[in-house]
C-alpha cells in the first residue's frame, strides 16, 4: 500500500472537521439531547450519528454516490424528505417541557436520520469525489475516508452534546428550558428551509 503523508490527510481530516463541526441537524439534535437528557443519553445519537455516516461514506465511495449523478431527481427527493422529516423533529422537540421531556433519539433511528439528512449526503458524495486517494484501491480508499471521517467526527459530534450538557444546569427553569427547546426547533425549522432552496 502507498505510503500516506500527513499533508495528504489533512485536506481530508480539515473537510471532515468543517463539515462535522458546523451547525446542521445532526448538531442542533446533538445539543439538544444533551441539554435534555444528558451525555450518556446522548451517547446513542452520538454513535448513530458516526455509524450511519460512515455506512453512507463508505457506501458513497464504493460507488453509490454515481446514482446522483444518473439520476438527479434523487437530489430532489432527498432534500424534501430529509426537511419533512426535519420539521417533524421540530415539532417534537418544541413540543417537550421539563415535566414531560421524552425520549432521546435511539442509535438505530440516528443512523437511519443519516439516510435522509441532506448534510450528511452533501459529506458523503463530497468524501467520495474529491478525497478519495488516487493511490489506493477504491475499497481501501473508501476505508480510510470512511475512518478518517469517524476519527475526526466522533469528538466534534461529543462536544456538540457536552455544549448541550453544560448549559443543562441553566434550563433547569421550565421557562427556559421551554425557550431552549422552541429555538431549537425553530432552529431545524429554519434548516428545513434552505434544504427545500
Amino acid at each position: 500500500m502507498p505510503f500516506l503523508s500527513p499533508t495528504d490527510l489533512l485536506p481530508l481530516a480539515s473537510y471532515c472537521f468543517v463539515m462535522s463541526g458546523t451547525p446542521g441537524p445532526n448538531n442542533v439534535l446533538l445539543a439538544s439531547s444533551g441539554a435534555n437528557f444528558g451525555y450518556r443519553r446522548a451517547l446513542p445519537l452520538i454513535l448513530g450519528i458516526q455509524a450511519g455516516g460512515a455506512l453512507l461514506t463508505l457506501l458513497t465511495c464504493l460507488g453509490l454516490g454515481s446514482l446522483f449523478a444518473a439520476f438527479p431527481v434523487l437530489h430532489q427527493i432527498l432534500r424534501v424528505t430529509g426537511a419533512l422529516y426535519l420539521i417533524w423533529l421540530a415539532w417534537k422537540l418544541s413540543a417537550m417541557s421539563v415535566a414531560e421531556a421524552g425520549q432521546p433519539m435511539t442509535m438505530l433511528q440516528a443512523i437511519l436520520f443519516q439516510a435522509i439528512n441532506p448534510k450528511s449526503w452533501v459529506k458523503a458524495i463530497t468524501l467520495a469525489s474529491v478525497f478519495m486517494p488516487t493511490g489506493l484501491s477504491v475499497p481501501l480508499g473508501a476505508l480510510l475516508v470512511t475512518l478518517t471521517s469517524i476519527m475526526v467526527g466522533l469528538p466534534v459530534s461529543s462536544t456538540w452534546a457536552l455544549f448541550g450538557v453544560a448549559i443543562r444546569r441553566f434550563l433547569q427553569d421550565p421557562l427556559k428550558r421551554r425557550l431552549f427547546n422552541l429555538s431549537m426547533g425553530g432552529t431545524l425549522v429554519l434548516l428545513a428551509i434552505s434544504f427545500l432552496r
